[in-house]
């Protein structure tokens, strides 16, 4: 977790004195942090007035589990009124799901063990562009299917609050 502060902090730190390198590019970029039941760093590319990729790049951690993952998403973007907007869209994740050693009721050891995370994402969520500065805020709902080791459907636990610099 640590790690992950401090290379959000680089980052934006790199960012805020590289900006004016990136102005000529012709598209819109933002890059930010993602805080939630998984935290992380987030990119987002934006193709077209209102369609948008975005990549996510989560950990996760428990007492019993931990999981790694790099979400890829494609986005719709519609207006609702002033600075505020509405997003949905589709894509998948990859990752590792680790399991930490740990002893159960009956006094065994169970040790560690790790396997991979694959999954379909959706997302769902509102953005405010902050007027006058380069920030963003949203808050999104971001359900997904796993595949390999639970196969199970997340509905409740991936909401998410995203803080992003754009340029």
């Amino acid at each position: 977790m640590k790690n992950t502060l401090r290379s959000i902090f680089l980052l934006g730190t790199v960012l805020f004195f590289c900006k004016d390198a990136f102005a000529q590019l012709p598209s819109q970029h933002a890059v930010g942090a993602r805080f939630g039941s998984a935290t992380g760093i987030t990119y987002r590319y934006t193709l077209a007035e209102d369609r948008a990729i975005e990549g996510i790049m989560s950990v996760q951690s428990n007492s019993r589990s931990s999981r790694f993952r790099v979400i890829g998403l494609y986005e719709w973007h519609k207006p609702l009124t002033g600075d505020f907007s509405w997003f949905y869209g589709v894509g998948g994740s990859v990752g590792s799901h680790t399991y930490k050693a740990f002893k159960n009721a009956a006094g065994d050891e169970i040790n560690a063990s790790s396997e991979l995370a694959l999954s379909v994402d959706g997302i769902i969520g509102v953005e405010y562009n902050i007027p006058t500065t380069p920030l963003a805020v949203s808050l999104d709902v971001k359900p997904y299917f796993d595949f390999i080791q639970e196969s199970s459907i997340r509905l409740i636990d991936p909401f998410g609050l995203s803080i992003r610099y754009k340029f």
